[in-house]
């Protein structure tokens, strides 16, 4: 995905997250939204029948209307419940509803048993509406690897990793995952997905070496947000850091080391094999081609027309952002840009002034491989279309495009936004497949 930066923290600016119905039992969700309503309506000895043995003594009618009952009353009048969102942990069901009040809106979560008995009960904030549970994909055999900490670098900079063996035949094949934009870490976790270890476990389970690791503005995110800092700093310099890690574990075969880059990370890739010049191949992971402040612009302008016309406030952000927008196009190489612009350092925007990630890789003779998602909001066919011109007719050049995956390959319906992200799930069976198919030819 694509995120923005703002100079002394690190936030997501281009998505504005909505919730959508997610799947699961009717049983489920009735049973979670008479919970609901018993609570909202201070039924507290009704609501008492519906929880666990366990629950029912911490949940007791007066600690319900003493605590719980008397956090939402200071919330106000209520006004709406909103489509919940849900997700599996082991054989719980966890089913959370926005709920709107006059001064603020909040999750209220239940926890629910197999039984369907209430076993949990939660008011939650708008960024965290459910915890964060990540499931174990059915790709990923732990029997079949082993993992261990790693160090990227040795200076000021240097950033923890994990590096995942395959057990057995050796030397095997080694990738590193580079992330996409923001304070990602090693598993690039966003909400209850871990994409980055889905890949690891995945590849790894099918004899591939993967190493993965946080990335600097995580692990240092209060120093960089006053530094003037570019691509270079932000991504390039710690892949090829870990590139040459990865090329010195004594399982790893050192002429088969690839870069699996993700968004930004794909982006930035043609750079990071120029400058490691040993690579065996890239993967282009919904990758952008084109400049990142027009793949924001088209980001922002798809959600706040998601649910039809631009409400005014988002109207507002998009004219900002268009302003914005403006200022990077018109920056000057020679001269002194903004502090900040588009969230990022001035440096940062005019350091890629000119870069045409395409028209380097087609400078590259390694392999290519460029997987793209169907529902992908974020990085589209438009990015894809790109690399496809650029690289027309390179027998070593291969493209592969999901119907049904997002922007993290993790499948879905209807039509894609923001609240995808927020639904727990893992990188398609099929893209692991393909990664590891075409790494062992």
């Amino acid at each position: 995905m694509l995120f923005l930066r703002c100079a002394k923290s690190i936030v997501p600016a281009l998505l504005v997250v909505s919730l959508l119905p997610a799947q699961s039992s009717d049983t489920a969700l009735a049973a979670a939204r008479r919970a609901l309503d018993l609570l909202l309506a201070e039924k507290y000895s009704d609501l008492t029948p519906l929880l666990t043995p366990a629950a029912k003594e911490r949940l007791t009618v007066e600690f319900l209307h003493d605590k719980v009952g008397g956090e939402i009353r200071t919330f106000g009048q209520m006004h709406s419940v909103e489509e919940p969102v849900l997700a599996k942990d082991g054989d719980n069901t966890l089913i959370s509803y926005p709920v709107h009040f006059a001064t603020t809106r909040v999750y209220i979560q239940f926890t629910l048993e197999p039984s369907l008995l209430v076993s949990g009960l939660y008011i939650r904030p708008l960024n965290a509406p459910l915890p964060k549970v990540w499931q174990r994909p059915a790709y990923s055999k732990p029997e079949a690897f082993t993992q261990r900490d790693v160090t990227i670098g040795s200076d000021e900079w240097k950033l923890p990793g994990s590096l995942t063996i395959p057990i057995g035949k050796r030397p095997v094949p080694g990738v590193v995952l580079v992330h996409g934009p923001g304070p990602n870490d090693r598993d690039e976790e966003i909400y209850s997905n871990r994409i980055f270890r889905d890949l690891a476990e995945g590849l790894a389970s099918r004899g591939i070496a993967v190493l993965r690791y946080n990335k600097r503005t995580l692990a240092y995110g209060d120093k960089m947000g006053y530094m003037s800092f570019t691509l270079e700093q932000e991504t390039v310099e710690d892949a090829v850091r870990a590139i040459d890690v990865l090329r010195h574990q004594p399982e790893v075969a050192a002429n088969r080391i690839f870069v699996l880059g993700h968004s930004l990370g794909g982006y930035a890739a043609p750079r990071i094999a120029a400058r490691d010049g040993k690579l065996a191949g890239l993967i282009f992971f919904a990758a952008n081609a084109r400049p990142i402040e027009d793949v924001a612009l088209d980001q922002n302008d798809y959600v706040a027309h998601l649910n039809g016309d631009p409400s005014p406030q988002s109207q507002q952000r998009l004219e900002a952002l268009k302003a914005e927008v403006a200022k990077v196009k018109n920056l000057q190489a020679g001269t002194s840009p903004p502090q900040v612009v588009m969230g990022l350092p001035g440096v940062y925007m005019l350091d890629l002034k000119g870069y045409q990630p395409a028209e380097q890789a087609k400078q590259l003779k390694v392999p290519m491989l460029f997987l793209q998602g169907g529902r992908d909001f974020q990085i589209t066919s438009k990015d894809l279309g790109v690399w496809k011109a650029a690289l027309a007719g390179r027998p070593n050049v291969e493209f592969k495009e999901y119907p049904a995956l997002n922007n993290l390959f993790i499948a879905g319906e209807g039509k894609p936004g923001p609240s995808d992200y927020l639904r727990q799930g893992n990188v398609d069976p099929a893209v692991i497949d393909d990664i590891a198919t075409w790494i062992a030819h």
